[in-house]
């Protein structure tokens, strides 16, 4: 039972033989991790901080859309490469380079893993009668207990979370709509821009903060997995969840105000009822929550062994490194809930436009480089050696993230920092848009000119090659070496 239930692979390439699923498990897998109460709460700071209900919900809507698209689009790597997000990196950064994204993905997971503990360990220490501090720190055990088990029971847990939140917030939806007077809130809507544009850039960062991990969850899928297939089972999955999720958020901070503001988990829990139900929706509220803390936890020692590997040539892990990796992701992440948990709300919006400064150039670097300069053809074995076709370092790619990183300065808006020319757009945050556009564009103006480094058709390093085809048609494949 347990060579078939925990997951032996950890940076290592999957071999054909181990390929199970089909791309519909991307569907329940990512619904089940977006219908949780941090999304709610996502949704909720575009009407907290100005927005109306009509608007809010348009745009997280088109940031949905718009991030998800990106997001996805990572993910139809998977089934290809059978390979981490992040170990795929290496080709645009270099073997080496590709840690200076690491360091910072490390950092968002550690920062998911406490964002999500805080409302999990609220919900934690009701179940168990406990305090917050207690709960959190619980949560979190478990959190790291089933990321340590690996690839499978993260799928079940998503299947399983994605009925039972279905369900639950089909529930709470109907309590709610008996509550409000939804033509009154739907009725009071004025566009203000930068309002708009705060709420297409909180979904827009939610679904691009999933980037560097998604194709983590897709790499088992046979290698002749349709890419449309895999693109639009993990879109439509995360956009709906999320939206469902981010909706009801808006609904509920426009209608309560300060009760939601001063306890998220305990009004949306009173919302359902008392006794029984109570108990079961404060259930719910952690499973959502341990669905994607545990994704952000097994992301997190990925992406840790990836930046280790680079440096000591490391292709595998022993059961004993990984339980060690997954501790280190949890200490950390339940640390900075503890210190933070009083503050969440502010520190929780600033944080997610914090990682879209630094998660947009990522993107854009990674997916030009797969799906129009490399593409989808990649030495596989390279990418383990700093002395190969990828090289240690690729300057080129690392020139245009940190160009990408300053071209976003003047437009980013956090309560920390705002740039000069926010003021001229009204006070609207348009950082994320820049940072797509601008290094996507001048990193293919700079790629195209050598592409001596890739070679005529994917070398897997086992004797098989994968050949030159379009992954389900999402790109072409032409020769480019």
């Amino acid at each position: 039972m347990a060579d078939t239930l925990v997951e032996r692979r950890s940076i290592d390439v999957v071999p054909d033989d181990e390929r199970h699923g089909t791309a519909f498990s991307q569907f329940t897998l990512w619904l089940g991790a977006n219908l949780q109460i941090t999304a709610v709460v996502t949704g909720a700071l575009a009407v907290v901080f100005g927005g109306d209900v009509v608007w809010s919900v348009i745009g997280l809507l088109l940031g949905n859309l718009l991030g998800g698209a990106v997001m996805a689009l990572h993910s139809a790597q998977g089934p290809k490469l059978g390979l981490p997000q992040m170990i795929q990196s290496r080709a645009q950064f270099g073997v080496r380079g590709a840690v200076v994204p690491l360091l910072l993905v490390i950092l968002m997971y550690v920062g998911f893993f406490a964002s999500g503990s805080v409302l999990a360990g609220q919900a934690t220490a009701q179940l168990t009668h406990t305090n917050d501090t207690t709960g959190i720190i619980i949560f979190a055990v478990i959190t790291a207990v089933v990321a340590a088990v690996g690839y499978r029971v993260i799928h079940v847990l998503g299947r399983v979370a994605s009925v039972i939140c279905a369900l639950a917030f089909i529930y709470l939806g109907i309590r709610l709509l008996d509550r409000v007077d939804l033509s009154a809130l739907l009725g009071d809507a004025h566009f203000d821009l930068p309002m708009f544009l705060l709420a297409v850039s909180l979904s827009a960062s939610w679904q691009l903060a999933f980037g560097p991990y998604v194709a983590d969850y897709s790499r088992y899928l046979p290698r002749t997995t349709s890419g449309r297939a895999t693109f639009w089972w993990t879109l439509s999955g995360s956009a709906l969840g999320s939206q469902w999720s981010m909706t009801f958020g808006v609904l509920v901070a426009a209608s309560a105000g300060d009760a939601f503001l001063a306890n998220q988990v305990g009004y949306v829990v009173g919302l359902g009822g008392a006794g029984l139900i109570a108990s079961f929706l404060y259930f719910v509220i952690a499973l959502g929550k341990l669905t994607i803390n545990v994704l952000n936890t097994y992301g997190g020692f990925m992406s840790m062994v990836t930046s280790i590997s680079g440096f000591r040539g490391q292709k595998t892990l022993s059961p004993r490194g990984r339980a060690a990796y997954i501790a280190l992701i949890m200490v950390a992440g339940t640390v900075v809930a503890l210190l933070g948990k009083d503050s969440f709300l502010t520190s929780f919006k600033d944080f997610l436009l914090f990682l879209l400064t630094f998660f947009t150039p990522w993107s854009a670097i990674n997916l030009v480089d797969y799906y129009l300069i490399s593409k989808e053809r990649y030495d596989i074995p390279a990418l383990s050696d700093p002395h190969g076709r990828y090289g240690a370092w690729r300057w080129d790619a690392l020139t245009v993230y940190g160009v990408g990183l300053l071209a976003q300065l003047p437009f980013l808006v956090t309560h920390f920092y705002t740039g000069p020319l926010v003021e001229p757009l009204g006070g609207a945050d348009i950082s994320w848009i820049v940072g797509l556009v601008v290094p996507a564009a001048l990193y293919w103006l700079l790629a195209r000119r050598d592409t001596s480094h890739i070679p005529a058709e994917t070398v897997t390093g086992a004797g098989t090659d994968t050949g030159t085809g379009t992954a389900g048609g999402l790109a072409p494949a032409k020769m480019g070496g």
